[in-house]
């Protein structure tokens, strides 16, 4: 194991266009000491920093807003450097030839903890790569820092980008707390933050509202000050379950742009690049296949990646064949444009009216007839060569926090759109963003928050995605709910039962038309700040069943053959405040009533567990059965049935000891 820092030089020819220059690898070890990955073999792990330049004038780099003001080298380029992290197949022959790149979220790792079970922020331990499913199937797993304000920290990856030197603007603040807090970031969840250029202005103005579309209150200024540049003190503190706004100036912003440039030319150099004799720079002999990867911000990445162009390299290659943008919702986000807070996404009651669920949502252009504007993701600047293969992957909860119905309905809400056909859209019913721990807790929200395991699907859709872009077989086709088939249903319409001790939502989020200023679109300029904001885009929410759970989609066992109702929505509690709105990224697992005299006594109108099933194993094979269905339609890998089972089994017996 080699434990000394060392440098990996890489040389581009002069005259070739330039992109990434070279990778410093300050640590380069075997993974858990040399151990076998199937016919992958022993697994290596690189850590290092990969330097780039870009050049302004070309046209692949002029999508990158305030590249032009930019700070250049004595060649014209821009310089600029990020975080690397690579987990490779020792002998690149033995792997699958394939990149499996993550967008890292807020600097961070999560592929092995959703496609195989494990997970770490510096991966070295056995339990950290689960049972070792990437590792098994041979991909080169990739991370790269592509955000600006990510706080320091020995595991985070970070995006090291010029500034627009003498550059200022507008900049505003969203903050929201669930307990009283005296000290609050101006920056997003404690990231970093644009500092105010005059902290001590008088006429900076901190407003509160109750609603997201709520009116504006002003806090008297001697009430408050600005520490340090970058956070806002309030002695009396911050009052729970309200919006507090802040818009102040600031200057010299990060290229934020840089970061999705990075991430093309990383990939592009593992395909196609030509590099000296390293252990990376020959990778482009067997690198045939890039898969991006990304998990809600990093899934908003994927989308706003392709929307802009950035899937075409310096010389117009592919650079991602497949993309799985998981959990994304309809959103982009603030990737590229001028003062880009990226961490800011938006949600039912955080992080509002930031540019995230903007138009356009669908991959094919529609017009919106409130602006007159004609726009796709795929057709707005990448041409059919550079289209990737793509999975929209989305549960319950992004229909209700993530405005996920307006990726596949036109913008009237009134009919199915068409799809691209390079892309397929497959709904997780019952499930929130991210599976909760199990057993389940309450924390700050009013149900349980809901544990439906989805992650053994997308272990069988990234194999559907692979075969898809490597051999031409078609995926499974799209399941989501439509329209047509009433599967989709405006919130008054969704027929959930009436359970004792249960409200269901009378606010869901809403992605509206908001107006950034003239410059906004054109050139990533924000000069109207807040938003003007217009009329609301309407949602649609799944059609539930008699039990309330999910009627469209792709059912997990749990749903299927359920002990509980299995939400996407999930309330505030009382005590963080706005018990009305929903609890971000959470749903709720409802129980069933054990008997039926319990249900009774309760007023509970779904059948008891003991109606349902004459026994534990009964209710198991029931269980094993739907498995098996979702095997046949490559929603489940036929290895994953027995996991599946085991936690059927211990979600039995957590109903059972209530």
């Amino acid at each position: 194991m080699l434990k000394r820092a060392w440098i990996l030089c890489i040389c581009l020819p002069a005259l070739l266009p330039a992109a990434l220059l070279r990778i410093e690898v300050s640590e380069r070890s075997d993974v858990l000491d040399g151990k076998a990955f199937a016919s992958a073999g022993p697994y290596e792990r690189i850590v290092g920093k990969a330097y780039f330049v870009v050049d302004p004038s070309l046209p692949a780099n002029k999508i990158i807003t305030d590249i032009a003001q930019a700070p250049r080298n004595e060649d014209g380029l821009v310089p600029f450097s990020a975080d690397f992290y690579c987990l490779k197949p020792r002998d690149p022959h033995h792997g699958n030839h394939a990149v499996l790149f993550e967008v890292s979220n807020r600097g961070g790792k999560g592929m092995l903890g959703t496609f195989d079970l494990g997970g770490s922020p510096d991966p070295r331990a056995e339990h950290d790569f689960g049972d070792g499913f990437l590792l098994e199937q041979g991909y080169t797993l990739v991370w790269l820092g592509w955000e600006f304000d990510v706080p320091p920290g020995p595991d985070a990856l970070h995006l090291y980008a010029p500034v627009a030197q003498g550059i200022s603007g507008l900049v505003r603040s969203e903050i929201t707390v669930d307990h009283h807090a005296i000290r609050q970031s101006l920056g997003d969840r404690s990231l970093l933050a644009y500092p105010v250029m005059h902290p001590d202005d008088p006429a900076l103005a901190l407003t509160v509202r109750d609603r997201p579309d709520g009116p504006r209150r002003s806090i008297p200024r001697e009430t408050w000050h600005i520490e340090g540049g970058t956070h806002i003190v309030m002695p009396a503190g911050f009052e729970p379950g309200k919006i507090y706004e802040l818009v102040y100036t600031s200057n010299n912003p990060p290229i934020a742009g840089l970061g999705p440039a990075a991430v093309r030319d990383l990939i592009s150099f593992f395909k196609y690049g030509i590099l000296a004799d390293t252990v990376l720079g020959d990778h482009h002999d067997y690198i045939q296949r890039a898969y991006g990867f990304g998990i809600s911000q990093s899934g908003r990445f994927l989308r706003t990646f392709v929307y802009y162009g950035f899937n075409r390299d310096e010389q117009g290659r592919l650079v991602f064949d497949g993309i799985m943008a998981h959990v994304a919702g309809a959103g982009r986000g603030s990737f590229n444009h001028r003062f880009a807070q990226p961490s800011r996404d938006g949600h039912p009651f955080l992080n509002t009216f930031y540019p995230t669920d903007i138009f356009p949502f669908t991959d094919l252009a529609e017009t919106d007839a409130e602006t007159g504007i004609t726009d796709g993701l795929l057709t707005h600047a990448t041409p059919p060569a550079a289209a990737p293969k793509i999975f929209y992957t989305n549960t319950s909860y992004e229909y209700y926090g993530r405005s996920a119905s307006l990726i596949h309905t036109t913008l009237d809400g009134e009919k199915d759109a068409p799809l691209a056909p390079t892309t397929r859209i497959y709904f997780l019913a019952g499930c929130q963003h991210g599976p909760s721990p199990f057993p389940p807790q309450h924390w700050d929200a009013q149900n349980l928050w809901n544990p439906n395991n989805y992650r053994w699907t997308l272990r069988a859709l990234l194999v559907a995605l692979d075969s898809w872009v490597k051999d031409g077989a078609e995926p499974p086709p799209s399941r989501y709910p439509k329209i047509a088939d009433a599967s989709l249903a405006p919130l008054r319409a969704v027929a959930f039962p009436k359970l004792p001790g249960v409200q269901f939502p009378t606010r869901i989020q809403q992605a509206w038309h908001v107006d950034y200023g003239e410059e906004f679109r054109t050139a990533g300029i924000v000069t109207v700040e807040p938003p003007k904001v217009g009329t609301a885009f309407p949602m649609r929410l799944p059609q539930v069943d008699a039990d309330g759970n999910d009627t469209a989609g792709i059912r997990m066992p749990a749903t299927a053959v359920p002990l509980a109702t299995y939400t996407g929505w999930n309330l505030r509690s009382p005590g963080i405040g706005a018990p009305d709105e929903l609890y971000s990224m959470t749903g709720s697992f409802i129980p069933f009533a054990r008997t039926r005299a319990e249900r009774e006594k309760t007023g509970d109108p779904r059948l008891s567990v003991e109606e349902r099933y004459t026994s534990k194993q009964a209710y198991l094979d029931k269980v094993e059965a739907a498995a098996g269905d979702l095997v046949k339609e490559r929603f489940l890998l036929q290895r994953d049935v027995p996991l599946v089972v085991a936690r059927a089994s211990a979600e039995w017996d957590f109903v059972e000891a209530r």
